[in-house]
């Protein structure tokens, strides 16, 4: 039987939807597929998989990202669905533990372009709130302070999401120098 669920992740939570994926599969449902806060399962038995999360440099239709998950499949991983370029990837749990980072280095580089995308788009919504906010004044027009004030908020947010990111990056350098 198949099952649609929505719940929504923020980029940032990427460690959060993997275990999230976990437990699903734990509970006998096995992801085929995924759409903007939106995910399929079909029932399977329980902890038939371990699912991983992995951002690709190029989309998944690029031959790059084509022969890494060719490579990937030699392993005996499947690559589940995509989201942009996101790759949700599984492999059956009795085939042992499965991790697609292999080291801290690659851990940070996933987490970097995370960390950059969310610093323009949190500065950009900052000079937009600021634009916003000034041309509403100055123009007594009510909808463009509405506007800065939602501009506001949402900078705020992914703000919070650049700062989480930023502290795993820190704790993965950290524990990098500690282990060399």
């Amino acid at each position: 039987m198949i099952r649609t669920t929505r719940k929504w992740f923020w980029v940032w939570e990427y460690d959060k939807e993997e275990e999230w994926l976990n437990k699903m599969a734990a509970m006998g449902l096995a992801m085929t597929g995924v759409g903007f806060a939106r995910y399929t399962f079909k029932e399977g038995g329980p902890g038939e998989y371990i699912y991983r999360l992995q951002l690709l440099e190029n989309l998944p239709g690029h031959t790059e990202s084509v022969q890494y998950l060719r490579f990937l499949e030699e392993t005996g991983v499947e690559h589940v669905a995509s989201m942009n370029r996101w790759v949700y990837l599984r492999k059956k749990a009795a085939d042992g533990p499965f991790e697609v980072f292999s080291d801290l280095e690659s851990q940070i580089k996933l987490l970097r372009p995370i960390q950059t995308l969310l610093l323009v788009l949190t500065l950009t919504s900052l000079f937009w709130s600021g634009y916003n906010f000034w041309f509403g004044f100055t123009r007594h027009m009510g909808l463009n302070v509405g506007c800065g004030a939602f501009m506001l908020v949402f900078a705020a947010l992914l703000g919070y999401g650049f700062g989480q990111v930023t502290k795993k990056v820190r704790r993965l350098k950290k524990e990098k120098r500690i282990r060399e």
